[in-house]
């Protein structure tokens, strides 16, 4: 295997096509740096230079040589620089799982935050339910998660980014929307209900059974994202219990109305990873953005 110290005579030879010049520019003497280019030659298998006591010049092989040869110095010297930046968490690349609800709330102003303070970072964004983004964050496939608790506090650290409340999404026109108060256990007594998958969906789930006492034989779907909910109110099919943060989706023919409800804002997003951190990205982006003792 040839060297890069061959290979740095070799472009210098190429460049300056003249031994003398080519062994005064590399602060060297010109019989080992021929004998450089010689051991080159026979670990590549083919004449890269034709020379006589005249002239240097590159062979058809040589010329294609000369390109690659390049290159590989180019590599050996950004590797280094580049080890140090992953190292720093100032290169790399930062796994992001979200929530569907995160996506329409904070993921765009953390992704700008994250943006300025890794620019050179590669971030990788994975929508996932809560359960899932855990799964990942233990496996190592993930290294930052957006999601709701609860979560095992001795695996993962966490910083709480917001609470915010419960509304419920009625079709507009709704006689409950002429209520003007917040609504009540009673008022929701005989309406048909679109609610959140006890499985797929269980934060929310429980979140609702804690607060109202659901009447499930009033329940008409089960779903278990915001904006199908969101969605299927606006086609007149129920009301739904949504976080508030779905006011931002902007579908039209829905209003949201508040709740009466013994807790206020219950619902809470968190950002979630393993204390265990092995990328110097997400140590670098936790200390940046205050998250916790990083």
């Amino acid at each position: 295997m040839f060297t890069f110290d061959q290979l740095a005579g070799f472009i210098a030879v190429a460049e300056e096509l003249h031994f003398g010049r080519a062994a005064e520019r590399l602060n060297m003497t010109q019989p080992p740096l021929s004998r450089q280019i010689q051991k080159l030659e026979k670990t590549v298998g083919a004449e890269l230079l034709e020379r006589d006591n005249r002239k240097v010049e590159l062979t058809p092989a040589g010329r294609a040589f000369l390109d690659e040869a390049r290159r590989l110095i180019a590599l050996a010297e950004r590797a280094p620089v580049t080890a140090r930046r992953i190292a720093s968490g100032r290169s790399g690349h930062l796994r992001i799982g979200f929530t569907a609800a995160s996506g329409f709330s904070i993921l765009g102003p953390l992704l700008e935050e994250a943006a300025e303070i890794l620019p050179d970072v590669d971030i990788d964004l994975q929508e996932l339910v809560t359960g899932e983004q855990i799964m990942g964050l233990q496996t190592g496939e993930l290294d930052l998660g957006l999601a709701r608790p609860p979560f095992d506090s001795d695996v993962f650290d966490s910083h709480l980014l917001y609470r915010e409340a419960m509304v419920l999404a009625v079709p507009s026109g709704h006689p409950l929307a002429d209520l003007d108060r917040d609504i009540t256990n009673e008022d929701l007594k005989n309406e048909p209900l679109i609610m959140h998958s006890p499985t797929k969906a269980r934060y929310f789930y429980d979140l609702v059974v804690r607060m109202i006492p659901v009447q499930h034989a009033n329940v008409i779907h089960t779903v278990s994202q915001i904006l199908t909910m969101v969605s299927l109110v606006a086609a007149k099919r129920g009301v739904a219990f949504v976080p508030h943060s779905a006011t931002l989706l902007g579908i039209q023919a829905v209003e949201f109305l508040p709740l009466q409800s013994s807790v206020e804002d219950p619902v809470e997003l968190h950002a979630i990873w393993n204390r265990n951190i092995r990328n110097p990205a997400l140590s670098r982006l936790l200390r940046a953005l205050e998250f916790g003792d990083n």
